[in-house]
């Protein structure tokens, strides 16, 4: 395949939702439909952004899905999280809730998670989707 990401996108860090193609795929189309317009990381992750960066995101294969733009990072503890941030990160019911349980076990599976780890908590806009790419399979 040819490379469909447009030339001046091509300069920008790339990166890819999550730890696992699947959930790369779910997150990623999330964004796509303009529902997840948020995400956090651990602090001392690699990819941190800074408001105004632009990035490319990549699906479960690695081919780019869409650019997004940094408008807000903050940093706060898993427990301070808020429930209108949970619902921006646009997962399952988008309740506090399973934000929570979700999360838990998703940095539980890198061996990171503790009820007061500090975040980056990250709130974007969607700039682009590159449309000629066919959806990700479920």
């Amino acid at each position: 395949m040819s490379n469909p990401v447009p030339e001046h996108y091509r300069h920008l860090r790339t990166f890819a939702f999550g730890d696992n193609p699947a959930l790369a795929d779910e997150l990623v189309e999330l964004v796509v439909k303009g529902v997840k317009t948020a995400t956090c990381s651990t602090e001392d992750e690699p990819n941190t952004s800074t408001p105004g960066e632009l990035w490319v995101v990549l699906d479960g294969r690695g081919e780019p899905r869409c650019v997004i733009e940094s408008v807000e990072i903050t940093y706060r503890r898993f427990s301070e999280v808020d429930a209108v941030f949970a619902h921006d990160e646009g997962e399952g019911d988008r309740s506090l809730a399973y934000w929570r349980s979700a999360h838990r076990t998703y940095f539980g599976r890198l061996g990171r998670f503790s009820e007061d780890m500090m975040l980056m908590c990250e709130r974007f806009r969607l700039i682009d989707v590159f449309g000629d790419l066919p959806p990700s399979e479920p």
